[in-house]
């Protein structure tokens, strides 16, 4: 059962890096050599899309590895993955403070209603966007390791 437990955590918790990954480093540069209104209607689409799924994911991730870290406590690897909750909680308040409030906004906006900042609070979101994909992505590799 810990077997199993811990290649499906890891198994969705590199699927949820790999999104997110792909949202920094290939959608929004794609989205970015769009014009303005292209690139505000596919943000906002986006924005509406990943935002109704994430949470779930970024808690069920979360969730699934605390559960590992529990039952594996007095086996090997365990204290990697209790680091990588502690990577995940980090993931979890940070979208919440930082992304989330910027991602509410953006997915309402539309080229007739964009804020004179628009641009600014978008460069804002992707700057968060990195240092959490980075967060993540070193949760994964520490499930990664403990998982071997």
């Amino acid at each position: 059962m810990l077997n199993a437990l811990a290649v499906a955590t890891t198994v969705i918790v590199g699927l949820m890096v790999g999104v997110e990954f792909a949202v920094a480093f290939v959608i929004n540069p794609i989205l970015k050599g769009l014009p303005d209104e292209s690139l505000v209607r596919g943000r906002a689409h986006g924005g509406r899309m990943l935002g109704a799924v994430m949470p779930f994911w970024y808690i069920g991730s979360l969730v699934l590895t605390a559960v590992w870290a529990v039952v594996a406590w007095p086996h090997h690897g365990a204290v990697l993955v209790v680091i990588a909750a502690a990577l995940l909680i980090l993931s979890v308040i940070m979208s919440l403070l930082l992304l989330v409030p910027i991602n509410n906004r953006g997915k309402t906006w539309t080229p007739e209603s964009l804020p004179d900042n628009w641009k600014e609070q978008m460069n804002h979101w992707d700057r968060f966007h990195y240092i959490r994909v980075a967060v993540i992505v070193a949760a994964f590799a520490l499930l990664a390791t403990a998982l071997s």
